[in-house]
């Protein structure tokens, strides 16, 4: 069985992908679109930190275009979390579903289900949606007790962990907090 796991960056992919690899799945690819990082120096740090880790750990990865213009169509006008996020979800999770089905792939899902500051189930529920719109099965599991060995694990080798989601708004929500 063939597993398509979106990756939004190293350090949460560590637990999914040894949670999963030859339990489930015989064959896990890590699928890199995330086009909501901002700026593209962000981008391009999580690239590298991924492209370590999958060298070093033997974990093949398709790295996608960068696609800034698509997140901020998706998101115009909908830049409040309760609303950017579920629809940044979808644009990437569609993405990984569609390309999961095109390549023959059994099933996708996404690295987001290992953090704790994500919503599982509307993640679930795009999930499933995706998989009955492009007839690929959704692996759902809740992940996120592995979120901290894995960013202990990202911290003793190294790799590289951001300060925020990757959107520009989160990383002003994150530094735009009013004083106490």
């Amino acid at each position: 069985m063939k597993l398509l796991l979106h990756v939004c960056c190293a350090p949460c992919a560590i637990h999914p992908f040894a949670e999963l690899r030859g339990r489930e799945y015989k064959e896990i690819t890590g699928f890199f679109y995330n086009p909501n990082i901002h700026p593209y120096t962000e981008f391009i740090n999580r690239r590298k930190s991924l492209e370590e880790y999958s060298e070093k750990n033997k974990f093949p990865v398709v790295f996608h275009k960068y696609d800034m213009e698509n997140y901020f169509r998706h998101v115009a006008g909908h830049e409040g979390p309760g609303t950017r996020c579920p629809r940044c979800w979808r644009m990437r999770l569609e993405e990984t579903a569609s390309f999961g089905a095109q390549k023959d792939y059994d099933a996708f899902t996404t690295t987001l289900l290992v953090s704790p500051y994500q919503d599982q189930e509307m993640i679930r529920k795009i999930g499933l949606e995706l998989s009955k719109k492009y007839r690929i099965d959704f692996f759902y599991r809740d992940l996120r007790d592995g979120f901290r060995k894995a960013q202990d694990a990202a911290r003793k080798d190294n790799l590289y962990r951001q300060k925020y989601c990757g959107c520009v708004y989160s990383e002003k929500e994150r530094y735009d907090k009013p004083a106490k």
